[in-house]
């Protein structure tokens, strides 16, 4: 293996420990801070670094936001910020590793609701790797036996469903135009920070006088695991295959599993470890089944720009054939 495979694979495993790393850390802010705080303080952060990014762009000669950018970033800012109110909400309420195995279930959702690049009806294949899945997220509930679900499992269950319908939107609203990343995501962290504020308004002074262990909590969400994960994630799906780029992201939830039992504290039992087995192997063989039945994509509009020429550079969410991720 080449020098800069081994660079570009290591970077694409990175982002795939930070992004299983984010439950837990999103789990200990909530401890310390209201939930809705944390959200404005990760929406915040999140957007004053992609400003930064677009004015450092801007003086190199990039155009302004664009009609487009501006009318599609708005809806998809209200969607992505549901997403993470639902999910900020389960991870609060659950382990770190049941949320990040749960949200998985986004890769077998997502193909269902945005049929738009499929050859004909999806084979009876990915419907029984969603059967998998489904029958994994049964075991996780469980905990150590068969008894009423979690609030925190049932809540990341409605939040992979919407982040789900999110990227199906993504994809939906825009096909076909030449959208800069950086810009709409820029649009959608400035979206999230508006909505969050008012609400966050009553507890600032208590972020304010957050530990230093809280604010490294919010910045490592906001920075590395918004923003930097984001960044390094197109700048190494350039440079290998987006099959090869789609194995090494997909191990997310096993790094959240691994994060959340060495770090978090958390035990599986019989049960939930078999569940956790069975969702990986299920998300794993849906997206297989997902990624080759999908038609070859469509040539990119000659005004549309690279993901990460000097107009981009923090894409909004993962191309069509990678792991769709939390965060």
């Amino acid at each position: 293996m080449s020098d800069a495979r081994r660079h570009t694979d290591a970077v694409l495993l990175l982002v795939a420990i930070v992004w299983g790393s984010s439950y837990l850390s999103a789990q200990t802010a909530t401890a310390a801070l209201p939930v809705l705080l944390v959200l404005f303080a990760r929406y915040a952060l999140s957007a004053l670094a992609c400003l930064g990014l677009v004015a450092s762009w801007r003086r190199r000669g990039a155009r302004r936001w664009t009609r487009d950018e501006l009318r599609i970033g708005l809806p998809l800012g209200l969607t992505q910020a549901a997403v993470l109110v639902v999910e900020t909400y389960g991870v609060a309420h659950t382990s770190a590793a049941n949320a990040g195995l749960i949200i998985s279930l986004t890769i077998v959702l997502t193909p269902l609701l945005d049929r738009g690049g499929h050859r004909g009806p999806l084979p009876a294949s990915f419907f029984a790797a969603t059967g998998v899945c489904v029958l994994a997220v049964g075991l996780l509930m469980s905990g150590n036996g068969f008894a009423e679900p979690r609030l925190g499992d049932l809540l990341m269950l409605g939040a992979a469903l919407i982040r789900a319908v999110h990227v199906a939107l993504v994809g939906r609203l825009t096909a076909g135009r030449a959208i800069r990343p950086l810009q709409l995501t820029t649009v959608q962290t400035l979206v999230g920070t508006v909505l969050f504020l008012p609400v966050a308004a009553p507890d600032l002074p208590t972020l304010l006088h957050s530990t230093p262990a809280t604010w490294a909590q919010l910045v490592y969400l906001a920075l590395f695991c918004s923003v930097f994960a984001f960044l390094a994630q197109t700048w190494a799906v350039q440079r290998t295959s987006a099959s090869r780029a789609s194995l090494l992201l997909g191990t997310e939830p096993v790094w959240a599993v691994a994060v959340g039992v060495a770090l978090g504290g958390d035990h599986l039992t019989p049960l939930t470890g078999l569940g956790a087995a069975l969702m990986v192997a299920g998300t794993y063989w849906g997206q297989a089944v997902e990624r080759a039945h999908r038609r070859p994509p469509n040539p990119r509009p000659p005004s549309a720009s690279h993901p990460l020429d000097k107009d981009s550079a923090c894409p909004s969410t993962p191309p069509p054939t990678t792991p769709l991720t939390t965060t």
